[in-house]
């Protein structure tokens, strides 16, 4: 959910209560980065980072970051190089400890399973994330936002400390370019884990039943069951088939041909979980029926008291849910992805277009950015939520532009760890959900707050009130 939305503490929350826990592995470098930086309040980043199999790396990650007395308020946070195709040893090892360590501090101490969820559309940090969390024992990887067909593949190589690599896309390659793969190579960092992994189960997230059948037939490795998410889901959804239409409210309109075909799905032999708009009383029964394993539910764990959330975000949005005075709009165009994305309006507090017009436009995380081809043949990076004028110095479309949001900034601030910028400006929250948000007032009744366990005993019927 979001970036560390489900954070190690709501994942270790659900995995005790005995259901699957997923962290968010996205951007999961910056967030630890961050926490040290802010002081590594009770000194669960150390821990984790003590337990690692790779102890000098470890104590160079806490000399270059870890802040004893946390980062005045007046200074942004120091700044990890954007990735590239070329990111150097150390720009991945950050993010295998990062990985690591939010899935370790998930796990420990527990038998509950833990699961990893990341973009397709972000793959150069993923291999290096993916390794650091095999290393902490990760159950389940989960993908969506794009076609995750050789990420079995590397799991089937990392689980064996062999070298693995993602082919990434490039806009404007020629016939006869080169193909350009994001590297990494376990072995150059010195570990004492010499023993193959376990290789984690691979649940990639797809949106129609073609998808499903690509992946069952042309992933390079085994997986082990499907996601099915609708369009009603929080964070990134799948463009609605066809040509796009947008409904009065400029919002994309979702037909009969994105409704998934289940039946198809079955036929080709592996579980599968539904999500989006699944989190309401008697859902899982209901998805039991349809012939699925489960669910997975984001919204409702949002917005719990272990939630990343800050707790003023979670406190607003709980007034607001009270009185219905709460909406959330799928915005086809915030996204630099081209995705529509799933943006949460409240009431008394400005809209997301009215907040951006006024922010001073930055790229300095580029989590988003995508890799294209110079008129020189070299491979440069550009984003449409980058200051206009360079991404047009860049070859890009002004139009394309338009409407953008800085996701990486936004989800990040919404997490607490929003940068100060060197105009002095605090970047500020952009908060995802599902549809159904409202369906959290079922949970809080009379109270400010609910648990995670409150989640868990609602959508299984266990609550004292159903």
């Amino acid at each position: 959910m979001g970036v560390a939305v489900s954070h190690w503490p709501l994942a270790r929350a659900v995995a005790m209560a005995g259901q699957l826990g997923v962290v968010s592995g996205t951007g999961i470098d910056t967030v630890v980065v961050r926490r040290l930086q802010d002081g590594d309040v009770g000194g669960h980043v150390r821990r984790a980072l003590a337990a690692s199999p790779w102890s000098a790396l470890a104590e160079q990650f806490l000399a270059r970051y870890f802040r004893q007395d946390g980062r005045p308020s007046d200074q942004p946070y120091t700044r990890l190089p954007m990735w590239t195709l070329s990111s150097n040893h150390w720009r991945k090892a950050v993010a295998m400890l990062s990985g690591y360590v939010e899935v370790w501090l998930a796990k420990h101490d527990h038998g509950g399973r833990v699961g990893i969820n990341l973009l397709t559309k972000v793959p150069l940090p993923n291999l290096a994330v993916l390794y650091g969390a095999m290393h902490a024992g990760v159950d389940v990887v989960l993908m969506g936002a794009g076609i995750p067909r050789e990420i079995p593949g590397a799991l089937d190589r990392m689980a064996q400390h062999e070298a693995a690599a993602l082919r990434i896309d490039i806009v404007g390659a020629r016939g006869g370019d080169p193909e350009q793969w994001m590297r990494f190579e376990p072995l150059v960092y010195e570990s004492t884990a010499i023993h193959p992994l376990v290789r984690p189960a691979f649940f990639p997230i797809v949106a129609a039943h073609s998808l499903a059948n690509m992946m069952a037939k042309k992933a390079n490795g085994s997986i082990q069951g499907f996601v099915i998410e609708g369009p009603t889901a929080g964070g990134h959804n799948a463009p609605p088939r066809g040509p796009e239409h947008l409904d009065e409210t400029g919002q994309p309109v979702y037909g009969e041909r994105d409704v998934v075909d289940l039946d198809e799905v079955a036929k080709l032999g592996y579980p599968y979980w539904l999500a989006g708009g699944f989190g309401f009383r008697g859902s899982l029964a209901q998805a039991q029926r349809l012939g699925a394993a489960g669910i997975q539910v984001g919204t409702l764990f949002a917005f719990c008291e272990e939630s990343g959330l800050t707790a003023e975000i979670r406190r607003q949005v709980a007034a607001a849910a009270k009185v219905g005075n709460l909406a959330v709009r799928t915005d086809p165009l915030a996204s630099p992805t081209g995705f529509p994305f799933k943006v949460v309006e409240l009431a008394q507090t400005l809209s997301q277009d009215e907040v951006y017009a006024d922010r001073h436009r930055v790229c300095d995380l580029g989590y988003l950015r995508e890799a294209y081809r110079q008129e020189s043949g070299h491979i440069g990076y550009r984003c449409p939520a980058e200051p206009t004028g360079d991404y047009v110095a860049k070859g890009g479309n002004p139009a394309q532009t338009l409407g953008r949001k800085c996701l990486c900034n936004g989800l990040m601030a919404s997490a607490g760890v929003p940068q100060l910028q060197k105009d002095g400006t605090l970047e500020q929250p952009i908060v995802t959900s599902g549809d159904e948000i409202l369906r959290i007032r079922e949970l809080l009744g009379a109270n400010d707050s609910y648990s995670a366990q409150d989640v868990i005993d609602y959508l299984t019927g266990q609550r004292s009130d159903d």
